[in-house]
């Protein structure tokens, strides 16, 4: 009996899956505390904010109205319509009605159903459908690609582009098997955006290259970050492009700008006969899988998009000040090379000088895995390191700023001294 239980397997898909390391360094940290120790967590993409109270209140009395009963599959009437509005007033996206939006658990799970939607597994003989993904990128981009069947095509940015890529490396890139493009601005890892000027660049290379070798390309745009701007870059919706609104899903949802990380509502938006198509394989995938959100919460999700914009200017212009003051101080730390954040909250500093140097504490530094191991080892302090991120991330750590100004000085103390001790 003993041997036969040996032999049990999971799935290959899942036992071959690399596991979230930005969830990995955050529970790890949490784990410390526990034990007693004083850890500074960075790793986290979460704001400390609170969410606004109408949101909460909503919510409460949506429960005690008795409404926890199922609900329809992407959502109710209201919450549906309250973003198509917010879709079609702020984004300027076209012909996004209640029927293009669906609501999901969260943005990743906007973005897993939005994939296996969108992907096919390849047939015997033939090749995989490419997703093209400008590098480096969110750790789960290329996991949840890779498990609806698609094929990773990294387009590498670096440092001196702002972490963007070009309209020529994207069409270089393109090929007649490509299927998505995802793009993500502001952006995490980099903490930096693309101007209007650089995504309508970037659409009319998708435009062409539909019209020519890629008729069934589409645009995955994640703007989960859209309101957390600082940098004096306006943010701008590629789907707001009238040649290729009906080939871009735009995925966003509650979670940062509204400090709802816990409430899992993240939602799509996208135009015309081919956004209606995909909403409704959406409703017919998701009924497979959770069906709708937690049915109280949707009360929540008007009051939020119509009655908070003084609570989320307010988070804004914190995340601003952070990010000045955690610039600076990056910017006074030897060897680390840091390009400023412009949008969400996050620094993505290049700390390869240091590789190959030794810690106070005897660990030799070869990689950022090595570096944020060690920081975390000897000094306490919780960061994320950049393999996972792809391209030039392998030189990198994430830091979330997403925290007060007192918790950003003493992390900036404890990696700079951290830094003095190598040797």
């Amino acid at each position: 009996m003993t041997s036969a239980v040996h032999r049990l397997k999971v799935a290959h898909r899942v036992e071959t899956l690399t596991p979230s390391v930005t969830v990995a360094f955050t529970n790890r940290a949490k784990k410390m505390r526990e034990q007693g120790l004083d850890v500074l967590g960075f790793a986290a993409g979460e704001p400390d904010f609170d969410t606004p109270d109408a949101i909460k209140q909503a919510a409460i009395d949506s429960l005690r109205a008795g409404n926890t009963k199922y609900m329809p599959t992407l959502g109710d009437a209201a919450s549906r319509n309250a973003i198509a509005r917010k879709f079609t007033e702020e984004n300027n996206i076209p012909d996004c009605t209640a029927e293009h939006v669906g609501i999901s658990a969260g943005g990743k799970h906007s973005l897993y159903v939005a994939c296996h939607c969108l992907l096919d597994q390849p047939e015997p003989g033939q090749p995989q459908q490419e997703v093209l993904l400008p590098v480096p990128a969110w750790v789960s981009y290329a996991p949840i690609a890779e498990l609806a069947g698609g094929k990773v095509i990294e387009i590498p940015a670096t440092p001196e582009s702002g972490f963007r890529i070009t309209p020529d490396q994207l069409r270089r890139a393109i090929t007649p098997n490509s299927r998505l493009l995802i793009l993500n601005s502001p952006s995490n890892p980099c903490g930096t955006m693309y101007t209007p000027d650089d995504l309508r660049a970037l659409g009319r290379v998708v435009a062409e290259a539909a019209a020519t070798i890629a008729p069934n390309l589409i645009v995955l745009s994640d703007e989960i970050y859209e309101k957390i701007v600082f940098g004096g870059i306006k943010h701008f919706s590629i789907g707001s492009m009238p040649e290729i609104a009906e080939r871009v899903v735009t995925i966003n949802g509650l979670s940062k700008a509204f400090s709802m990380t816990g409430w899992r509502v993240g939602y799509t938006g996208s135009s015309g006969k081919f956004g209606l198509d995909f909403t409704k394989a959406m409703a017919t995938l998701q009924g497979q899988m959770s069906t709708n959100i937690t049915s109280f919460l949707y009360a929540s999700v008007p009051v939020a998009l119509t009655k908070c914009g003084a609570e989320v200017e307010k988070m804004r212009l914190a995340f601003a000040d952070r990010a000045e003051l955690i610039n600076n101080r990056l910017g006074k730390i030897p060897g680390v090379r840091n390009i400023k954040a412009t949008g969400a909250f996050y620094a993505f500093p290049d700390v390869s000088a240091h590789f190959g140097k030794t810690t106070r504490g005897g660990r030799k530094l070869g990689s950022a895995i090595d570096f944020c191991e060690a920081l975390l080892a000897e000094n306490l302090v919780a960061m994320v390191p950049g393999e996972d991120f792809g391209g030039c991330g392998k030189n990198h750590i994430r830091i979330s700023f997403a925290c007060s100004n007192d918790h950003i000085n003493k992390g900036m103390d404890r990696l700079g001294e951290f830094v003095a001790g190598l040797r």
